[in-house]
């Protein structure tokens, strides 16, 4: 860990002091992570950020970031079109893409439960907690709570992130390891989860709550927040549907920062 971290350290150093100085326009970082492999994250930096935030997208989790700052993919998803939600709320606010040997389909499709991808998760919070000592959370909507769940377990406490945050979490998957399957038992972080109610996706049903909140039982601090408002469009796993919290943004992600925050 060690020397990845001088290397790194190395290649975005000049970031570091544009956002000492409260930078607030969003940045393109490469950032190396394993051998020959770098991983693309899109920073937005409040004057005086309180704690981090890495934002996982649901879906194939392939946003393309150009190096413009622009999305080949993914604008619509619930926490990449929230993110000035989360900086508004004094967070520094992370974008995560696939990492550079994963930048054709299937992106992250088969790839969130992995070694390598909690490798490069690891890489990116020594990155951001490098920067201040901020608390650096993961917070993963749909097929992101996935990846937040998976590498969180795979990691110690010391290079793992400060707490996690579930968004529309997947709670039945007969492809993958829902993230009710996963080693929660693992955990010593604080958890919050946040559901809409009336999520119609199949893999969402929030009928299915009970049995991830009883996983979540052993840890110091956990709790849900349900929802029932907004409106719903199209296909109930996709981001306008109830699944992607379309009408009540700023509520969730005020929510979700104040619980954090401890506000």
């Amino acid at each position: 860990m060690r020397k990845l971290q001088k290397n790194w350290l190395g290649f975005a150093l000049w970031f570091f002091v544009p956002l000492a100085y409260g930078q607030t326009e969003p940045k393109v970082v490469d950032i190396p992570t394993r051998p020959s492999i770098t991983q693309r994250l899109l920073v937005f930096s409040p004057p005086s950020p309180k704690a981090a935030v890495i934002l996982f997208a649901g879906g194939h989790g392939g946003l393309q970031i150009a190096a413009d700052g622009s999305f080949g993919w993914g604008k619509g998803n619930f926490l990449i079109r929230s993110r000035q939600l989360f900086v508004d709320q004094g967070l520094l606010t992370v974008l995560i893409d696939a990492p550079s040997d994963r930048h054709s389909p299937p992106f992250l499709a088969g790839y969130r439960q992995g070694p390598e991808h909690a490798a490069d998760v690891q890489a990116v919070i020594a990155w951001v907690r490098q920067q201040s000592g901020w608390p650096v959370w993961l917070v993963g909507t749909s097929r992101g709570t996935q990846s937040i769940a998976a590498v969180a377990t795979r990691m110690s406490r010391a290079d793992g992130p400060d707490g996690l945050v579930l968004a529309a979490t997947i709670l039945t998957d007969p492809k993958a390891p829902s993230v009710t399957a996963m080693a929660l038992d693992k955990l010593s972080i604080p958890v919050l989860v946040a559901h809409h109610e009336l999520d119609g996706c199949s893999h969402c049903a929030f009928s299915e709550m009970p049995s991830l909140m009883q996983k979540l039982d052993g840890l110091p601090r956990k709790q849900l927040l349900s929802f029932r408002d907004g409106i719903s469009r199209g296909d109930p796993c996709e981001v306008m549907a109830y699944h992607g919290f379309n009408g009540i943004e700023r509520e969730v992600v005020g929510q979700i920062a104040g619980w954090m925050l401890g506000r």
